[in-house]
C-alpha cells in the first residue's frame, strides 16, 4: 500500500478513535444533563432515554434558584477559582523559570522540596491549616480558599513548567541580556509566550479540582456568604432524602465554566500534552 493511500486511512481512523474517546469521556456528563430536565419518575425509570412531553421539567432548575442563592454561589466559585489559577500561573512559572535558568547550591533540593506537594495531599494538614486560619481570622473568607488552593497548586506547576522552560532556548536569552533587557523582562516578554501550552494545561488541571472541591468549602468556609457552588448543591442532599431533580440540575450548571474553560484553551491543552511526544 502506497503512502498515499494509508495517510487517509490513518487519518479517518485517528478521527475515529479521537470521537470514540469523546463519547465515552462525555458520556456521563451527558446522561447528567439529559436527566436534569426529566422529572422525578423518569429519572428512575428512563435513565438513559431523552426527554419527552410527559417527562420533560424544569423543576430541578427552578428548584436550585429558588432555594440558596446559587448566583452568589458561582460568584465565589469564580472568584476563588479565577484567583488561584492566575496566582498558581504566576509564581509557579516565576519558580520554574529560576529553577531551570539559575544554577546555585541546593538547586536539585529546591526542585525536589516543591515537588513533594506532589506526592503528600494537602489534606493531611487540615487540622493545621485550620489553625492557622483561625489565628489569621481569615475562617468564612473566599481568602482562605485562594491561599489553600495555590498552595495546592503551586508544586504540579512548578513541575510541569520547569521541563518546559528548560526546552527554551539559551541563544534568546542571552540575546535579550545582550540587548540590555531585565530578567523580569526576559521572563514576562520572551520565556511566558513560548510555555502557552504549558500553562494553559496548568490552568485546567488546576481549575477542575479547585471547583469541584467539596472539603475545604465544608472546613474552612461554610458560611452561607462564602459557599461555593458545590457545596452549596449539598443542600439538596439530605440523610433520609435527596431531591434529585435539584441535584442534577446544580451539577449541570456548575459543568457549564469547565465546558467554557475546556472549549477555550483546547487547542493550547492539547499541545501542552502532546508537546516532545512526537519527534
Amino acid at each position: 500500500m502506497s503512502k498515499a493511500t494509508s495517510s487517509p486511512t490513518r487519518s479517518i481512523a485517528a478521527h475515529g478513535v479521537l470521537i470514540l474517546y469523546t463519547v465515552i469521556a462525555l458520556f456521563p456528563v451527558i446522561v447528567i444533563l439529559i436527566n436534569s430536565f426529566k422529572n422525578r419518575q423518569a429519572i428512575f425509570r428512563s435513565p438513559l432515554s431523552l426527554p419527552g412531553p410527559e417527562s420533560f421539567s424544569l423543576i430541578g432548575y427552578q428548584t436550585v434558584l429558588k432555594q440558596g442563592d446559587f448566583l452568589l454561589y458561582f460568584e465565589n466559585s469564580l472568584i476563588v477559582t479565577v484567583v488561584s489559577i492566575v496566582l498558581v500561573l504566576l509564581f509557579g512559572a516565576m519558580a520554574a523559570f529560576a529553577l531551570s535558568e539559575y544554577r546555585f547550591r541546593g538547586n536539585t533540593l529546591m526542585g525536589l522540596y516543591l515537588a513533594l506537594g506532589i506526592m503528600i495531599p494537602i489534606r493531611l494538614g487540615t487540622v493545621a491549616i485550620l489553625q492557622l486560619m483561625v489565628a489569621s481570622g481569615l475562617v468564612n473568607t473566599l481568602t482562605s480558599l485562594i491561599l489553600v488552593y495555590t498552595a495546592q497548586g503551586l508544586p504540579l506547576a512548578v513541575f510541569i513548567l520547569s521541563e518546559f522552560m528548560k526546552q527554551v532556548s539559551d541563544d534568546l536569552k542571552n540575546a535579550g541580556r545582550i540587548d540590555g533587557l531585565s530578567e523580569y523582562r526576559i521572563f514576562f516578554r520572551l520565556v511566558l509566550p513560548l510555555v502557552r501550552p504549558s500553562m494553559a494545561t496548568v490552568a485546567v488541571f488546576t481549575m477542575i479540582p479547585i471547583w469541584n472541591d467539596l472539603w475545604f468549602p465544608l472546613i474552612l468556609a461554610p458560611a452561607e456568604s462564602t459557599k461555593t457552588v458545590t457545596l452549596g448543591a449539598q443542600m439538596f442532599i439530605g440523610q433520609f432524602v435527596t431531591n434529585w431533580n435539584a441535584v442534577l440540575a446544580a451539577l449541570s450548571l456548575a459543568i457549564l465554566p469547565v465546558l467554557i474553560l475546556y472549549l477555550i484553551f483546547s487547542r493550547q491543552l492539547i499541545r501542552g500534552i502532546t508537546a516532545g511526544a512526537v519527534k
